[in-house]
């Protein structure tokens, strides 16, 4: 059960699969790099809820919680 639910593991028997693989789906995109508005490149991480920063050109902005787009 641990290598099907990755990070969501960590809550064991609580609170179960459905709800965990939802975890895990939020979790693997908002951990992605993202494409910065700024340069196109894909070098945005999550620093954390809302708040994105490009390594390549340095901009730090806000954006939506877990994407930048959908």
């Amino acid at each position: 059960m641990v290598k099907k639910l990755g990070s969501a593991a960590r809550f064991g028997a609580r609170y179960g699969k459905r709800l965990k693989t939802k975890i895990l789906k939020v979790e693997q995109v908002q951990r992605k790099k993202q494409k910065c508005p700024f340069c196109g490149r894909k070098a945005v991480k999550r620093i954390s809820t809302g708040i994105w920063h490009c390594t390549k050109c340095e901009a730090k902005f806000a954006g939506r919680a877990y994407k930048l787009t959908e």
